[in-house]
């Protein structure tokens, strides 16, 4: 009974706010601020982009409009049936520029 007693009363010692608040921010997922960054998101999910190319997925829809990245995106999924989408998708991108 002794060790109960002593974890119970650990447990309901006041915390610090700052550690509280810090634990709830620590869970909260931010949406995306922009359009461009929820469409990239979307581009690295459906096309399995690596870790190493997310950034310039981000770049690429930041500087381009929407149309012209989904049009590549579509033509992507079309177009590619084997092998690594997301190289096919910065080919696409590629003859752009």
């Amino acid at each position: 009974m002794n060790n109960f007693n002593q974890n119970n009363s650990q447990n309901n010692k006041p915390q610090k706010i700052n550690l509280i608040l810090n634990k709830l921010q620590d869970n909260r997922i931010k949406p995306p601020a922009y359009e461009w960054q929820d469409l990239a998101l979307q581009i690295i999910k459906e096309l399995g982009i690596p870790k190493f190319k997310h950034n310039s997925v981000f770049k690429v829809c930041k500087e381009n409009s929407k149309e012209f990245i989904k049009k590549c995106l579509n033509d992507t999924k079309e177009l590619c049936q084997q092998g690594e989408k997301w190289k096919y998708f910065f080919k696409l991108i590629n003859k752009k520029n």
